[in-house]
């Protein structure tokens, strides 16, 4: 199972191909970082606490927070087009692995 950090780097490859120039500003990123997220609502999938998750959080702006359940100090944020960017990805497939033993597959 891909970790966060593994799913990270293939995100930034999927935003700049959905059109990094909609990303935003680095001003907007160093809001976007700046900005208190102590408060945010975690959502994840169904699983037991022992389980390593993906969770995220929907914050102002349309922007997005997601760290890994098992080091909940690392938080990665995305804009609203980053986001839109990865989800859009993820429809298409550009995530899947490669079935092989070690993953499942044949």
């Amino acid at each position: 199972m891909p970790t966060v950090r593994g799913l990270t780097a293939r995100f930034r490859k999927t935003v700049v191909k959905k059109g990094a120039c909609a990303m935003g500003t680095q001003q907007e990123k160093d809001e976007l970082y700046a900005m208190d997220i102590s408060d945010a609502v975690w959502e994840s999938a169904p699983g037991g606490p022992e389980e390593e998750k993906v969770e995220i959080a929907h914050l102002p702006g349309g922007a997005v927070a997601m760290r890994n359940s098992k080091d909940p100090g690392t938080v990665l944020r995305y804009t609203e087009a980053e986001w839109r960017a990865f989800v859009l990805g993820a429809r298409d497939g550009e995530f899947d692995l490669e079935p092989t033993p070690e993953n499942g597959g044949a």
